[in-house]
């Protein structure tokens, strides 16, 4: 079981700070003011970028999304709805979203019911990840949760959601293979959703 409880690197939030909603971001967006990618969690806007270690992390995640599950059904940096009381002030992103169904029969952003797996590729975010994020998902009652960890080399796996947090959190190293409840027989290894580590690292 991975200790998530704690991550003191995590930024507080002051209990005074504005939160925004998702009108307030199509306001800004309109305005010319967010003219960048970006998700809202919990009423903060949060910039979306890539570093090298991101970016590559997301080609590895596609590659093996492809192979286990076909073009048809998953979706890449793609906004999904949540539960409905945390709609109005998050609209997250995540960098894998596996659907119930193909992505071309879908009108709207995925809500909980169309999601069998979703995947955070952390690199400079695991703490984040590990716990505003997957609160934000477990209160949706999202099956299943991956995070590919880049600075620890691990994947955490949260399942079993109940009462706005996940039963169930479990630790990989790279060394070991994990299947998706979605797909019990596509077994992965860890470091093949990791780029190989650089001399020095």
């Amino acid at each position: 079981m991975a200790d998530v409880s704690t991550h003191p690197d995590i930024p507080m939030i002051s209990p005074t700070a504005v939160r925004w909603t998702r009108d307030d971001c199509d306001v800004f967006e309109r305005a010319g003011v967010l003219k960048y990618r970006y998700e809202l969690v919990e009423g903060v806007i949060n910039r979306l970028g890539q570093n090298i270690g991101h970016a590559n992390m997301i080609r590895l995640l596609i590659d093996w999304l492809y192979f286990a599950f076909g073009s048809k059904f998953f979706l890449t940096q793609a906004s999904i709805d949540v539960r409905p009381e945390d709609n109005p002030t998050s609209k997250p992103e995540p960098d894998g979203i596996v659907l119930s169904r193909p992505a071309e029969e879908l009108t709207a952003n995925p809500t909980p019911a169309d999601i069998r797996l979703l995947i955070e590729a952390a690199d400079t975010t695991t703490a984040y990840d590990l716990t505003t994020k997957a609160s934000l998902y477990a209160r949706a009652g999202i099956v299943e949760y991956w995070v590919v960890s880049l600075p620890d080399r691990q994947l955490y796996v949260h399942r079993q959601p109940h009462t706005g947090a996940y039963q169930d959190v479990t630790a990989y190293a790279e060394t070991a293979s994990v299947a998706p409840l979605a797909a019990p027989d596509q077994f992965v290894q860890v470091a093949k959703l990791l780029p190989t580590p650089q001399l020095g690292d």
